[in-house]
């Protein structure tokens, strides 16, 4: 299976703009053969924890409107779409959350960020439940950004016999990640692990690209490079 490492900069505070980068995305990398795309922690409303708590409209549902371009993108090229923003839980309050929004437009999966990190922690709810899904007969297993300091989620996901651990983050170029973190996750269980970052300014400093994804040896099988938006493929599974 073909799978897509994203990245782009978000508009802070702009669903409608980053919904039609995510869907942009989405329909490019669908056309070059990607049944899954990966997308940067809360892609769809640039990560602002301060704004989001200030603005109660950037809070999204499950099945919110706003989304409909990437449902319906998904719809074109037949590929998932695995897209992280506030979606509101059960108590009111927003989560990190990942929504993975299937072939035919249908949600799949949600995830809400088990770890939260410094402000998160006054905005958000954190999750209680591990994220899966299986597409393809390959089964997927998802976390965000400080999840993956954790090993225990990429555990859990070896465990539940998932092949690919998929990371929606917020990395900057000081973070190192990119040698303790992600490698060490696919080595220590035998997963390939693909990553969703961004580019450019936002509430934690300045994303710095590096998208791709990692192969069960813990070696690097694609690099989308430091500043240029756009996706990287990665053959897994």
């Amino acid at each position: 299976m073909i799978v897509a490492a994203t990245q782009f900069a978000p508009v802070a505070g702009d669903i409608a703009a980053n919904v039609r980068t995510v869907a942009d995305m989405v329909r490019a990398a669908g056309a070059e053969g990607a049944r899954v795309v990966v997308f940067a922690e809360l892609c769809l409303s640039g990560y602002e924890p301060t704004l989001i708590r200030d603005t109660p409209d950037l809070v999204l549902t499950e099945d919110d409107a706003r989304l409909e371009p990437v449902r319906e993108a998904c719809r074109a090229v037949s590929a998932a779409a695995v897209v992280n923003g506030p979606v509101r839980t059960a108590d009111g309050r927003p989560a990190v959350t990942t929504l993975v929004v299937g072939p035919e437009g249908e949600l799949l999966a949600r995830y809400d960020k088990q770890r939260l990190y410094g402000i998160e922690r006054e905005v958000f709810a954190p999750g209680t439940a591990d994220g899966r899904f299986t597409l393809d007969g390959i089964r997927f297993a998802t976390a965000t950004c400080y999840d993956n300091r954790f090993p225990d989620l990429a555990e859990r996901a070896a465990a539940d016999t998932c092949a690919v651990y998929l990371a929606s983050s917020v990395l900057g170029a000081d973070n190192d990640s990119f040698e303790t973190v992600y490698p060490v996750r696919a080595r220590d269980f035998g997963l390939y692990v693909v990553l969703g970052n961004v580019l450019g300014a936002n509430e934690d400093g300045v994303g710095c690209g590096a998208a791709g994804a990692w192969g069960p040896d813990g070696g690097r099988i694609a690099d989308a490079g430091p500043d240029k938006a756009g996706f990287v493929l990665a053959e897994v599974g």
